[in-house]
């Protein structure tokens, strides 16, 4: 069984220093694609979806070629419109041993943020669609995002759409311009059939702390507020990442309904490759196991395996197939011929 599902959210033109060196300590950088959403429409096209982008990209060399990259993977991109402004980009320093990776964002002034709120027509966009999947990326982006993402979610709700939306809080870009990143997130969030969120995004949105010293009881006290403040909220879940280095993190993932809670047994990564877009190969994993009528329990599970491999995959592509996922888990490492 498959779903048609819509993602809404800049595409990035990622720029990354090679081989774990610091940011242009050589004059040379690694270029590829992603952004939140995107991440999500390529793996859940490569998981055999109809996964379509709604985006804005400039009408040149960089933004053809990020329309010719989601084509590549399977996205279908009739809602990716061409708009006055440049590429959105983000630089990233690789972290290795001690060092954490860094992230810096240049995306002001692109043509996603330039986009007006009203440029698209949502109805038109959602027609078939069974989910819409936006991120707390987008409203951090400025206001005119903010209310285009507002706008989305309102509209997929008003057509019985199932909304999928990943807190993805990010600091550096609600601050750029003084958003209120709790009352906006607070917002998407009440439309929200799906919440992929810890206790941390949680409390931000809701304005209260969770102190409970059981980290498993914070994350269960967080979610039944959770239910509580969003009465259209059905599933909340997150990945539960311990790190021993930069190179070595153990990720389990839990999963609450408002009748139920599902836990992961957690698995150890050595070795990471590239951990950026694990969150987003999480999402897709999960939708897909929903979308495809597989329980909570298996969803969940299959989630966690497809953002476990993600870690082993340079870029933000999750660049993985169901058959990868189902390989991992039934533990399969020899070379497969």
């Amino acid at each position: 069984m498959t779903a048609r599902v819509v993602c809404f959210g800049e595409v990035l033109l990622r720029l990354s220093s090679p081989d774990n060196e610091l940011l242009l300590q050589s004059p040379h950088l690694r270029v590829c694609y992603g952004g939140a959403e995107a991440n999500v429409a390529v793996s859940l096209a490569r998981f055999g979806h109809d996964a379509a982008m709604v985006s804005f990209l400039p009408d040149n060399a960089l933004g053809r070629a990020a329309l010719d990259e989601l084509r590549r993977h399977g996205v279908d991109t009739r809602f990716v419109r061409t708009a006055p402004g440049r590429m959105g980009l983000y630089f990233l320093t690789p972290g290795a041993v001690l060092r954490p990776s860094e992230i810096v964002y240049d995306r002001a002034h692109s043509s996603f943020c330039l986009a007006s709120a009203d440029a698209i027509d949502w109805n038109e966009a959602l027609t078939g669609a069974g989910w819409l999947h936006v991120s707390g990326v987008t409203p951090a982006l400025g206001s005119v995002p903010a209310a285009a993402a507002v706008r989305a979610v309102q509209a997929a709700r008003k057509l019985g759409l199932d909304v999928s939306f990943d807190g993805n809080y990010r600091a550096k870009l609600w601050g750029a311009w003084q958003g209120d990143g709790p009352g906006i997130l607070r917002t998407l969030l009440s439309d929200a059939s799906i919440a992929f969120a810890d206790d941390r995004d949680i409390a931000l949105v809701l304005g209260r702390p969770f102190t409970e010293a059981d980290p498993a009881a914070r994350r269960r006290a967080a979610a039944k507020a959770a239910f509580e403040a969003f009465p259209n909220l059905q599933r909340i879940t997150s990945t539960i990442r311990t790190q021993h280095g930069v190179e070595h993190h153990d990720m389990a993932a839990v999963l609450f309904t408002r009748k139920s809670e599902h836990a992961t047994p957690s698995f150890s990564l050595a070795g990471i490759v590239d951990r950026i877009g694990a969150g987003d190969a999480f999402a897709a994993g999960v939708l897909h196991g929903l979308a495809s009528g597989q329980g909570d329990k298996a969803a969940l599970t299959f989630g966690l395996a497809a953002a476990c491999l993600k870690h082993s995959i340079p870029g933000d592509f999750n660049l993985v197939g169901e058959s990868d996922v189902r390989a991992f888990l039934d533990g399969g490492l020899d070379v497969r011929r």
